[in-house]
C-alpha cells in the first residue's frame, strides 16, 4: 500500500486526465510505483496499481511487460541498461555488453551478488549519435568504452555506502 503521500500524489497524477480516462495515468503511477515498491514491479504491485486506476490486471501487465523500464523483478541498487538496437550496435554496444558481462560476472537480467548491480540489454533510448551508449538511473552514459565502463562501476561502487 502506498503512504499517504504517495495516494495523494496518484490522486494529482489521476485528476490531469478527463473523467473516466483514469487508465491514462498508469505510465506515471507505475513509476511511483516502482520507485516505492523497491524497484521493481511484483505482480501484487501491478494488481494495486489496477484496483487504483480502476482498470483489469492485464492492462497493467500489458504495458509493464512491454516498456523496458519497468522492472519485473527484483533488481540491484544500479541498473545498466546498455542499447541493442542498430545504431548502437554498429558502434559496439555488442562489446560493451560483453564486457559488462564479464566485469560483473552476471548475464543480461541478472543482478550482481552484492546486489549493486543490474545488466539489461534495452531497445532504443533515443541517443543514437552518442552510441554505444546506457542509462544508469535518470542519466545517459554516453560514448561507452571499457575504459569508461570501468569508471561508472567505481563510481558507483564508491556512492554505494
Amino acid at each position: 500500500m502506498f503512504s499517504e503521500e504517495k495516494l495523494n500524489k496518484v490522486k494529482e497524477i489521476i485528476a490531469r486526465y478527463p473523467q473516466g480516462r483514469q487508465k491514462s495515468a498508469l505510465i506515471p503511477v507505475l513509476h511511483l510505483a516502482q520507485e516505492a515498491f523497491g524497484g521493481w514491479l511484483s505482480t501484487e504491485t501491478m494488481d494495486y496499481v489496477a484496483s487504483l486506476l480502476q482498470i483489469k490486471p492485464i492492462e497493467v501487465y500489458e504495458v509493464a511487460t512491454f516498456y523496458s523500464m519497468f522492472n519485473l523483478q527484483p533488481v540491484g541498487k544500479h541498473v545498466f541498461e546498455v542499447c541493442q538496437t542498430g545504431p548502437c550496435m554498429l558502434r559496439g554496444s555488442d562489446n560493451i555488453i560483453d564486457y559488462i558481462k564479464k566485469k560483473l560476472d552476471i548475464g543480461v537480467g541478472e543482478t550482481t551478488k552484492d546486489g549493486l548491480f543490474t545488466l539489461k540489454a534495452v531497445e532504443c533510448l533515443g541517443a543514437c549519435g552518442y552510441a554505444p551508449m546506457m542509462q544508469l538511473g535518470k542519466h545517459y552514459k554516453e560514448h561507452l568504452t571499457p575504459e569508461k565502463v570501468d569508471a561508472i562501476i567505481a563510481e558507483c561502487r564508491a556512492n554505494a555506502n
